[in-house]
């Protein structure tokens, strides 16, 4: 036989023989958390026909792999407990180290459930410098999509304990949830966290969840067709990169440069188009000189730039510190011990935005740490325009297919792989990217908790969601909202069996669709846990709108869940109460509690008919809560 041809039958065998080793999901691996107190499924892949055996805890599970290559092991319900060995053994043997039997749960959804400790690290630093949870584990399932059909496994991932640094990648969420649960059972707590930031509903559903969407179920069977979806991606557009007049200078204008040629002054917060720069989108760059002691020197320092619409690039002194591509994240850069220096400093910010308005958000930190040293960033700058975007001519093509967005994508590639890993429940916290559709989010949310349960084959598998807290401007008048319609629809899946809802309405920031205080809502999400999942006898939730009785002039509201009574959280009187006759005319109301209920009245509206609370994107002054500190979901009676 000749050496090449030999070469040639020997990979195939060595191909062969890896194909047919037992292999296991990523996620059946050391550290993992099991289900406690239900039956368990252990399945993974081998040669079709292969004997596989699973020993756990001294007992011996024996099965045959099936022709799709594919082989499963149930094992009988187990308590909490551990840390165990499982050995899996076909041709090859794998031997699974530091297994715990706890409580497991599935926390997916958009950016707010994404956020990780990292990104709050100021906040919650010494959560993060403190955490020693060796119970606490995630699994971090990373961003994948699929157009066409459900997966078998992942590409990678591991569990992590909440112990040290390995912290920071947590869920913010997702971690104050568990940590909540772990120490008030002390049984380990497993994240699984399958999250996208931007995402909508859809695409965390299932092809057979859609069905009773027909926009959907249409764009999935286009997605579907290989040639359409090439031909998309052929017709995107790449624009040339824009001409910037910063980098072409010399010196380049993040560099040491004279900013008396060009620059002119503007306000750092705020809006270039707020400061007489008109509908400009572009690439805008920021100037400041500072004057550092020599006390700040020689340390690492940390700048804070609040948020930035939409990306931004960061110079000190000429050097490139760090930079962001879209606007959400804050700007919390650490800045290398020698990169400052005594004396002049040059702070630099290279801006780029695509629509809307363009700079640096308000209230938000603006400055720059050193040591015990702080400088204030916030004031006079100097600004230069280095790029001018022309207009895009309306209807013109500009982007492909965004793969995340899409129907069942992220099923497919996220929650698919999975199915049927024994789980405690379901943490979602979603509904930012469907903001425009609420009325179709108000089947779509119930069609996604059945078609999870489905799968799972677990009817009423717990369901724990977090209502949309504030965002966006101040109104202070009554109008209409989409954020507050949109809250409606995740009141209104209440109405399926074991599900529970976190509300969160005063926890948002009117310039920060993240805001900073995750503790709360992780911690309101484990209360509802507490209540619905473990059967403790607690209040769970804040006042939830029942029913109306109309007296004359006065319209009176009952509630659920006022607990050991209802109160103004600050003090003050009711607000954010409006009330409206038949025309539904809405205006201001005045309102007082009167025992467990609410009487809301107007003497510009003779004949009541309708009440709304807090109905806003983001309310003024939505002050009811129970006496337990949990705050009322915003409602309306005029549906």
């Amino acid at each position: 036989m000749k050496k090449s041809a030999f070469l040639f039958y020997f990979l195939v065998l060595i191909g062969f023989s890896l194909s047919a080793q037992v292999r296991l999901p990523k996620f059946i691996s050391d550290g993992m958390i099991l289900q406690r107190d239900t039956p368990l499924t252990i399945w993974g892949w081998a040669n079709p026909g292969e004997k596989v055996t699973v020993r756990f805890q001294n007992k011996t599970y024996k099965t045959t792999t099936s022709s799709n290559r594919k082989w499963q092991i149930s094992l009988p319900a187990l308590p909490a407990g551990g840390p165990f060995q499982m050995e899996i053994a076909g041709s090859n043997r794998i031997t699974i180290q530091d297994i715990l039997l706890g409580d497991v749960w599935f926390c997916s959804g958009q950016s707010n459930m994404v956020h990780q400790l990292n990104i709050h690290d100021v906040t919650y630093a010494q959560e993060i410098k403190t955490a020693n949870y060796p119970q606490i584990r995630q699994f971090w399932v990373p961003t994948l999509t699929n157009l066409e059909s459900p997966q078998a496994e992942l590409p990678q991932g591991q569990w992590k304990a909440a112990v040290g640094e390995d912290v920071r990648p947590f869920s913010a969420v997702a971690y104050f949830f568990a940590k909540t649960l772990h120490e008030k059972y002390k049984v380990p707590i497993g994240i699984i966290n399958a999250s996208v930031g931007g995402t909508p509903i859809e695409a965390w559903m299932s092809e057979e969840g859609l069905r009773n969407f027909p926009d959907a179920v249409a764009t999935l069977q286009k997605n579907k067709d290989t040639a359409y979806v090439q031909s998309l991606m052929r017709r995107v557009t790449t624009p040339q990169a824009p001409t910037d007049a910063g980098l072409e200078a010399s010196p380049k204008w993040y560099e040491v440069n004279d900013s008396s040629k060009g620059w002119r002054p503007i306000n750092v917060p705020g809006y270039w188009e707020d400061q007489g720069v008109k509908d400009l989108n572009g690439i805008v760059w920021y100037l400041r000189e500072l004057e550092l002691p020599a006390t700040m020197v020689g340390k690492a320092a940390k700048v804070f730039l609040g948020r930035i619409v939409d990306a931004d690039e960061l110079y000190i002194n000429g050097i490139l510190i760090a930079k962001t591509a879209y606007q959400y994240p804050q700007r919390r850069y650490p800045v290398p011990a020698n990169i400052l220096k005594a004396g002049k400093n040059t702070i630099v910010v290279r801006v780029t935005n695509t629509g809307g308005k363009g700079g640096f958000v308000p209230d938000k930190p603006y400055c720059l740490f050193a040591g015990t040293d702080t400088v204030d960033l916030k004031g006079t700058w100097q600004y230069n325009v280095g790029s001018v975007f022309k207009p895009q001519p309306r209807g013109e093509f500009q982007g492909g297919l965004n793969a995340q967005n899409q129907p069942t994508a992220l099923f497919n590639a996220m929650v698919a792989p999975f199915i049927p890993y024994a789980i405690k429940g379901f943490c979602w916290y979603q509904g930012e990217s469907n903001a425009g559709q609420p009325q179709a989010y108000a089947q779509l949310l119930p069609a996604l908790i059945q078609d999870w349960r489905r799968l799972w084959q677990q009817e009423s598998l717990p369901f724990l969601y977090v209502q949309l807290p504030g965002y966006m401007d101040y109104q202070y008048l009554p109008g209409e909202s989409n954020w507050a319609l949109m809250r409606e629809a995740q009141l209104k899946a209440l109405s399926v069996p074991n599900t529970a809802m976190a509300v969160a309405i005063d926890l948002g920031e009117w310039n920060d669709i993240h805001p900073d205080n995750k503790k709360d809502v992780g911690e309101r999400l484990a209360r509802t846990a507490l209540k619905t999942v473990y059967h403790e006898n607690i209040v769970a939730s804040g006042p939830l709108f029942q029913s109306t009785t109309i007296q004359g002039n006065k319209i009176k509201l009952s509630f659920t869940n006022v607990g050991s009574g209802l109160q103004a959280i600050d003090g003050e009187p009711l607000g954010d109460f409006a009330i409206a006759g038949s025309d539904k005319k809405f205006v201001w109301a005045q309102a007082r509690i009167e025992g467990d209920q609410v009487v809301v009245w107007s003497d510009e509206v003779p004949n009541p008919q309708y009440v709304r609370y807090a109905w806003a994107d983001n309310p003024v002054h939505a002050n009811l809560y129970n006496k337990e500190g949990l705050p009322a979901s915003p409602f309306r009676t005029d549906q």
